[in-house]
């Protein structure tokens, strides 16, 4: 069972429900609420959107390592999971089953918003990994670009599960009369860029990290084709576009009575702007797998950090 924790990645699992629960309720209800309308989505159908997200991002993680063996037997042979504790057979029936499973889920929700496009998300995402998983994440950005779209969905799907139930619920000519749902996905689309830019970089990261694995089964990773020093090059610039992103949310989608606070602009400096600088310190005095693998554990901090301003949200909203 420990096997298996590790192998769907299980805090990931959890930050990933963490992020859907914050949007709506750090984020959507409270712009609800601003609006009069109050919390749309029921709890069960907000319990489902979670559960739905969680179990195909598992299936993603079994399918990803399924396919990763001879890689990760050369780039972290200490923690190879599937063949030493999991069989390959095991690692595709988990796969199945948890897809299955979160594509299930996340259906009925898509019928009972009357979401054609979470449907379409619900379909089209598995499939995505799947072929991610098998050969895109091998040719050059289309596989980081790929994980890093698939994560940017997860905090929008709660904006378009939102808007869905809303227009089945009071009718698409009454909420032309409203820009609450822009406005939800105003909001939720910041923290979407900042997961796809945040994730990105990561994903880059991961790269420089696996060079000796990638390079022994010819992948085309941006590291092995344009070399380390243009990719921290890259890299800088997407770091410096984050901050950019995260000083705009503050200084520009903030209300015109909060956004010269205190409270938002020193989580947008010390929350943010000094862990960017850090990971950008990291980045260039890097040059060991284990210098990169410290640069991603940072990125992931700031991430969490920037899905953690969805509370100072509800809380400069008096909600």
């Amino acid at each position: 069972m420990k096997s298996i924790f590790r192998l769907i990645r299980w805090q990931n699992l959890l930050f990933s429900a963490l992020v859907v629960w914050l949007m709506e309720k750090m984020v959507a209800v409270p712009l609800l609420d601003t609006a009069l309308y109050g919390e749309q989505l029921p709890e069960w159908m907000l319990i489902l959107l979670m559960l739905s997200v969680v179990f195909i991002a598992a299936g993603g993680y079994a399918i990803n390592d399924y396919f990763d063996v001879k890689i990760d037997s050369i780039n972290r042979p200490e923690r190879l999971i599937v063949t030493r504790d999991i069989s390959k057979q095991q690692a595709m029936l988990i796969h199945q089953v948890m897809t299955a499973t979160g594509a299930v889920l996340g259906l009925v929700v898509a019928w009972f918003t009357r979401s054609w496009t979470l449907c379409i998300i619900y379909i089209f995402v598995p499939g995505l990994l799947w072929f991610y998983s098998s050969s895109y994440k091998r040719q050059f950005i289309v596989g980081n670009l790929i994980v890093s779209f698939s994560v940017a969905l997860v905090p929008l799907m709660v904006a378009i599960a939102n808007a869905g139930y809303m227009r089945h619920r009071y009718g698409a000519e009454l909420m032309q009369y409203t820009t609450v749902s822009n406005d939800i996905f105003a909001w939720i689309g910041f923290f979407a860029l900042f997961a796809f830019l945040t994730t990105f970089v990561r994903e880059i990261l991961k790269d420089l990290q696996d060079q000796a694995g990638d390079r022994e089964l010819e992948c085309h990773t941006m590291p092995i084709l344009i070399g380390e020093r243009w990719t921290k090059v890259i890299l800088t610039a997407f770091i410096l576009i984050i901050a950019g992103v995260a000083g705009y949310a503050v200084f520009c989608l903030m209300p015109f009575e909060h956004k010269w606070s205190s409270m938002p602009v020193r989580y947008w400096v010390f929350g943010l702007l000094i862990p960017l600088c850090c990971e950008l310190y990291l980045l260039w005095r890097a040059t060991l797998p284990s210098d990169y693998h410290y640069a991603q554990g940072l990125m992931k901090f700031i991430m969490l950090i920037g899905v953690l301003f969805s509370i100072v949200i509800r809380v400069m909203m008096g909600r």
